[in-house]
């Protein structure tokens, strides 16, 4: 203990402390914050689990935008904020309505790979995985040219261009998931180890369609990817969402800056298609990862039609607004997303996606945050909002829509702190930050969590690229400091090795599987410690006058600034 005592306080050294920062109390006391007192605030999360149970169960059909499911979830977050008496978030309402288009492609597609001499078919869900952005019946590319394009990255900061000289006008490119430092372990090479955006699956397609691509196929690598097939499989089967724009297409798609044709084929398809093209996955690969790597042209073409029921739907951001007593019009935001993947009629046995740990406990956190700020006997200085938001699962879209049309200022946005998927396996004396490094309310959580005897960790597995995978990332975009931290892997009672077997099975086992499910003998006394972070942290910062900020090394420092010059 004293060692690890030792430890937090070399920390909070390096950490700095922020200008108007308390000094922290003896390791493990919990000291009264400005604001209110302890005693006027029930930090038990009582009800925590009652709401995850609730949220989780089969009478929400995995909580899918779209569905009954939804109906029923937005319905029972705005009651229980009602309950808690939180003023509606958006004038008079607790919704946000977030215009979605809904694509259910038919499950029968073909993707048919050909070459003089060769055929192959690939089958849906067990082969490759595809769908369009285009609000359009059909959507088909016919004997398009395949060209190998590396990892799919352009950037200049980094020196890379793998589209460089480069015309795939009308072609489809197919790429490696993740960027060149993860596959190369060198730190010199982009970011090393740890994702960067330009290993993410929405930059590469992105960026495929800014080069006119007509398809976009990304290789999936379980390692590289951060999760196995089935996840790819379950997550892009069925009803699939995007933002609606002014043209009745997802993201103006009818403008050429979206392919028409996205899509995934496993490792094992890649490598067939390579040796019929007479070439070599692994020796292309390893070429790939040189900066002067050229863009092979593979002696393949690709041939897809996609027949699509399409819709629209108005899914909901709920929120609810706690009013501050002085600097009403500066907001802290908590957010979790709702959303989970709904039902899958064609599977058997169990049907429902329940999200428990993902991410019915994280929504069910914010409204015990909500529960635990709104009892309190004295307002707190600052608004707050609880928003939990929509689509998540189908891109951030609930997010996006929010950081494109926020309700309040994001210029008078002090911070916002993100809440996906809470410990649900007992105490960690370690809190991971997602993303560490970047903000200086690093520096809030440190104290917070010295309060606690516990300390500040980088994540485990920054190769997964979880920074860009959580809803904090949209607001990051638009210059609001963000907060996803959350319990890690160095169990209290069972040691660090146990706990990365804890998350590891998760990720195998229930993450995005109908496995994922509430379990009454989960331990939630780490969530409780977490939401006790969380409360903290937005106390101090709703009683206080400071913005915090973006680290100088921060790529989203200078849209802060912009946005709150000197």
């Amino acid at each position: 203990m004293q060692a690890r005592a030792t430890i937090l306080a070399l920390i909070l050294i390096m950490l700095g402390c922020a200008d108007d920062a308390e000094t922290p109390a003896a390791t493990g006391s919990t000291p009264a914050t400005p604001g209110s007192t302890p005693a006027t605030r029930d930090l038990s999360f009582a009800n925590l689990e009652k709401h995850i149970e609730i949220l989780a169960s089969d009478e929400f059909e995995g909580r899918q935008p779209g569905s009954v499911g939804e109906e029923k979830t937005v319905a029972y977050i705005k009651e229980q904020f009602v309950k808690l008496g939180l003023k509606p978030g958006n004038g008079d309402s607790y919704f946000q309505t977030v215009p979605l288009g809904v694509l259910t492609a038919d499950a029968s597609v073909l993707m048919s790979i050909k070459r003089d001499g060769y055929s192959r078919d690939l089958k849906y869900s067990s082969e490759m995985m595809l769908w369009t952005k285009r609000v359009e019946a059909e959507v088909s590319v016919r004997e398009s040219e395949m060209v190998f394009v590396g990892y799919g990255v352009v950037a200049p900061e980094y020196d890379w261009n793998d589209y460089q000289g480069l015309d795939v006008a009308g072609k489809t490119v197919l790429m490696l998931v993740n960027d060149p430092g993860y596959a190369s372990q060198d730190k010199q090479l982009f970011t090393g180890n740890a994702m960067t955006y330009y290993g993410r699956w929405t930059y590469k397609y992105e960026e495929a369609a800014r080069h006119g691509a007509a398809g976009a196929i990304i290789v999936h690598e379980t390692g590289a990817a951060g999760y196995g097939w089935e996840v790819v499989s379950g997550s892009w089967s069925g009803p699939q969402f995007d933002l609606m724009a002014s043209n009745d297409n997802v993201r103006n798609a009818a403008r050429p800056d979206t392919v028409a044709v996205e899509g995934w084929i496993t490792e094992q398809v890649a490598e067939q298609l390579f040796k019929a093209a007479g070439s070599d996955y692994g020796e292309m690969k390893r070429r790939a990862l040189q900066r002067n790597f050229k863009a092979t042209p593979l002696p393949l073409s690709m041939t897809v039609n996609l027949e699509n029921d399409i819709s629209r739907y108005d899914s909901r951001n709920v929120m609810g607004l706690l009013p501050g007593s002085d600097r009403t019009a500066e907001y802290i935001i908590y957010m979790a997303h709702w959303d989970h993947l709904g039902k899958a009629e064609d599977l058997p046995g169990d049907q429902i996606f329940n999200g428990a740990v993902d991410n019915a406990s994280g929504t069910a956190a914010l409204i015990a945050l909500a529960e635990a700020f709104s009892a309190g006997a004295k307002p707190l200085a600052r608004s707050i909002l609880f928003m939990a938001v929509t689509a998540e699962e189908s891109g951030l879209l609930g997010s996006e829509y929010y950081g494109k049309h926020p309700i309040y200022p994001l210029k008078d946005t002090v911070a916002a702190i993100n809440m996906d998927g809470l410990n649900v396996v007992g105490p960690m004396a370690d809190v991971v930050v997602i993303g560490y490094g970047r903000s200086e309310l690093e520096r809030y959580l440190a104290e917070a969590a010295a309060r606690q005897s516990r300390y500040l960790a980088a994540e485990p597995s920054p190769e997964k690229g979880y920074f860009y995978r959580s809803d904090h990332f949209n607001l990051a975009k638009v210059g609001v400091p963000v907060l996803y931290a959350k319990s890690g892997v160095d169990s209290v009672s069972h040691g660090r090795d146990w706990g990365l077997a804890q998350m590891g099975d998760y990720v195998a086992e229930r993450y995005h599987k109908p496995a994922d499910e509430y379990d009454p003998n989960w331990d939630l006394s780490g969530a409780r410690q977490d939401l006790e972070l969380y409360f903290r942290i937005g106390q101090r910062l709703a009683d206080e006058d400071s913005f915090p900020n973006w680290y100088s090394s921060s790529e989203f420092r200078a849209i802060r600034d912009r946005s709150r010059p000197n």
